[in-house]
C-alpha cells in the first residue's frame, strides 16, 4: 500500500516514521506542511492523486489547548478544515482516511469510560474545533476511521512527560492537579495500533470511530509522581484543585475512553500506562 502520513514531525508522525524505518510491506509518504499544505485542496487531491495513495494518516493538528481561544481561526484551519479537504480527496480517489481526534470532544462529566456513541460536548475553542473535524470527516463520504485518543507523550517535541523530566531536575518541589483523570497514551502504542488499522480496514466500506489510549486510569498527579519515582528525581509532588492552577480553558476532569471497540474487532492487545511510560523513559535516555 501507499501509505501518505500528514503532519509527520510531530509525536504521532515521528512515532509511524519509527514504525515505517523496519517496515518492508509498504510504501510510505511522509509530509509535513513544507511538504504537502493540507489546507490548499489543489494541492491535497493532486498529492494523493499522483502519489497513488491508498490510505491518508493525518496526524496534523493544531494543540495548543489555550492558545485556540485567541487563534481559533487557524485552529478550526487545521482541526476542521483540512480534514475536510483530506477526506473529500480521499473520497475521490478511493483511499481511506485514518484521522485523529481526541479525548476533548467530550466535556469530562461522565463517571464512566466514554464509548464511541457517547454525545460529544466539546467545552472550548480547540475542543470544538477537534469535534468539528470530526464532523467534516463523516459526512464527505470518504471511507474513514476516526480514532480518538488521550493525554500524548513520545520521546519526540514537547510534551508532559519531557515537561515533568525537566521541572523535576530544576524544581524541588511542583503542584500538580489531582482532580482531572484521564490515561496517559504513549504515541509509539498509538502508531502501532494505526498501522493495523491501516492494513486491516476494509478501504471501501469503512466509516468507523474508535477510542484508543493506553490501559488504566489515573490522575495528572498520579503521573507526575510516577515519572519522578521512575527517574529517581528527589523533586516532591503535591496534589492541588484545578481551580487553584489557572489556565484559559477548562480541562475534562473526566476523559478516560472505553477500548473495547478497537480491542473487540481488532484484537489488538493495549499495553498497560505504567508500562508504556518505562519503554518512553527508556527511549528518551537512551
Amino acid at each position: 500500500m501507499h501509505i501518505l502520513v500528514t503532519g509527520s514531525n510531530g509525536q504521532l508522525g515521528r512515532s509511524l516514521q519509527k514504525i515505517a524505518a523496519t517496515d518492508r510491506k509498504h510504501e510510505w509518504h511522509f509530509t509535513d506542511v513544507a511538504e504537502l499544505d493540507i489546507t490548499k485542496e489543489t494541492q491535497v487531491k493532486h498529492y494523493i492523486k499522483s502519489q497513488n495513495i491508498d490510505v491518508c494518516i493525518n496526524c496534523a493538528a493544531y494543540t495548543a489547548v489555550d492558545k485556540a481561544e485567541d487563534e481559533q481561526e487557524l485552529a478550526f484551519l487545521l482541526n476542521a478544515t483540512a480534514p475536510g479537504i483530506l477526506a473529500k480527496a480521499c473520497r475521490e480517489n478511493q483511499a481511506l482516511l485514518i484521522h485523529v481526534s481526541t479525548d476533548y470532544v467530550f466535556d469530562g462529566l461522565n463517571y464512566k469510560p466514554y464509548v464511541e456513541t457517547d454525545q460529544v460536548s466539546p467545552a472550548s475553542a480547540y475542543a470544538k474545533s477537534k469535534a468539528d473535524g470530526e464532523i467534516q470527516v463523516t459526512e464527505s463520504g470518504a471511507n474513514y476511521v476516526i480514532v480518538r485518543t488521550s493525554w500524548l507523550y513520545s520521546a519526540f517535541g514537547g510534551n508532559f512527560v519531557k515537561t515533568m523530566l525537566r521541572l523535576g531536575k530544576e524544581k524541588e518541589s511542583l503542584n500538580v492537579v489531582a482532580d482531572q483523570v484521564g490515561t496517559p497514551t504513549y504515541a509509539f502504542d498509538l502508531a502501532a495500533a494505526i498501522v493495523v488499522l491501516a492494513e486491516q480496514s476494509n478501504k471501501e466500506n469503512t466509516k468507523q470511530i474508535y477510542h484508543y489510549s493506553n490501559e488504566g486510569a489515573i490522575s495528572w498527579y498520579d503521573f507526575s509522581k510516577t515519572i519522578m519515582e521512575l527517574e529517581k528525581l528527589d523533586c516532591k509532588i503535591f496534589p492541588i484543585e484545578s481551580k487553584d492552577y489557572p489556565v484559559k480553558t477548562t480541562r475534562p476532569f473526566y476523559s478516560v475512553l472505553n477500548k473495547s471497540k478497537i480491542k473487540n474487532q481488532y484484537g489488538i492487545q493495549i499495553p498497560y500506562w505504567r508500562d508504556s511510560l518505562i519503554k518512553c523513559l527508556e527511549e528518551i535516555n537512551g
